[in-house]
This record gives C-alpha cells, structure tokens and sequence, in this order.
C-alpha cells in the first residue's frame, strides 16, 4: 500500500469478524469484514480469493454479494477515489438494486 492507503486503513480497519451475506455467504458461515466506513464495509470473499466493498444496512449483514477479486489495496484506493471525487460506485450501485426490487 502507499503511504496514503496505509492512512486510510488504519482509520477504517476492524478487526476481521464474520458478516452473514444471503444466500451466497450461506454456506461459510457470512464473509470476513475488515473494514468499516460510513455505510460500506471491505470484505473477503473466500469462494473468490479477493476483497470487495458493499453496502450495509444493518451491522453483520452485508446487502450485496461481488466477485470482484481485488487486492486490499484496491478497495482501500475506492474508498480514496470516492472520499477525493465525491462519487462512490458501490453506494450508486446499491441504490440502483434497490430501485430495481420497487420496480
């Protein structure tokens, strides 16, 4: 990580806790959280290897389920990206399901 992602994850880090996720987490027992901001956190998805963010609304349920494979330092720099630009893609993302399950 650089100097400035390793800023940001210690701000953000929890330690690692299991968070149940429906239905795919279903089988390990939920996904481990490593991280908490706002109302997002960073996981481990162990059926992919990788880490990915996404939204939550209540605490130990992580609302959506993503595959994306990345490094740490990769969702630690999205969160970056969204803090600096202002637009984070996991939260419009979220908003997009929910308005998809009104419809």
């Amino acid at each position: 990580m650089t100097i400035a992602q390793l800023r940001l994850w210690n701000g953000i880090e929890v330690e690692p806790v299991k968070w149940q996720q429906r239905p795919y987490g279903d089988q390990g027992g939920g996904f481990w959280v490593v991280a908490v901001v706002g109302r997002t956190v960073i996981w481990y998805n162990d059926i992919e290897e990788g880490f990915n963010r996404s939204t939550y609304t209540a605490p130990g349920v992580i609302d959506e389920y993503w595959c994306n494979q990345d490094e740490l330092e990769t969702a630690v720099q999205c969160i970056a990206n969204s803090i600096e630009d202002g637009h984070d893609l996991v939260r419009i993302a979220a908003r997009y399901r929910t308005t998809l399950k009104v419809l």
